[in-house]
């Protein structure tokens, strides 16, 4: 898939501030600072489209991006970020919850895991939530580029086996820095949402 065109749309917090329409959406979901808005970025080709930071936690509303008028880029706030009150991750999470359960036009999750740590409880948990609700689902390991080859080999392993990964399920090393895994990944996105 070739990508030509990509702007910001709307943020939410609830269903009534959603895009109307029937464009199908595709999902980017993890662990706060494990990447999100970098990938969007490089996905699309566009620095500073989704605003990136240093500090966990920045992406607290549901971002949506039109892509080549024919899709939406969903940036799902992260989860797991500790400086923040239980009202306000309890709040996160039932934003997100609300987005999984009821949106009709979500076609597939790309489920972003930091290529340096093994996955934590809550990616388990989200990778198991998807596999048995049957969404569509990619696991990126993200931030490639900061491992040498054999150690992002072994971790790859490690996301593999503490998912677990089912025989054909598909795991992508991605870097923003250096775009791999950008085409591999675009790909998947196309077959999604041209169904």
């Amino acid at each position: 898939m070739r990508i030509n065109d990509a702007e910001f749309v709307t943020s939410a917090v609830k269903t009534a501030d959603y895009p109307a329409g029937e464009l199908p959406e595709v999902a980017l979901a993890g662990r706060s600072n494990v990447g999100k808005s970098s990938l969007l970025n490089k996905l699309v080709n566009r620095k500073g489209l989704a605003r990136t930071s240093n500090t966990p936690g920045r992406t607290r509303l549901i971002n949506f991006f039109r892509v080549n008028g024919v899709f939406h880029l969903v940036d799902l706030p992260g989860y797991g970020y500790a400086k923040v009150s239980l009202r306000e991750k309890d709040s996160w999470r039932k934003m997100v919850e609300g987005y999984l359960n009821t949106r009709i036009n979500l076609r597939g999750i790309v489920l972003l895991i930091d290529s340096r740590h093994p996955p934590t409880a809550q990616d388990i948990q989200m990778y198991d939530w998807l596999k048995y609700r049957g969404v569509n689902a990619v696991v990126v390991a993200t931030k490639a580029d900061k491992n040498s080859r054999s150690r992002l080999l072994q971790s790859l392993k490690v996301i593999r086996a503490a998912l677990p990964l089912a025989e054909g399920d598909q795991l992508v090393p991605f870097s923003a820095e250096t775009g791999q895994g950008r085409e591999e990944l675009l790909e998947i996105i196309g077959r999604w949402v041209e169904k």
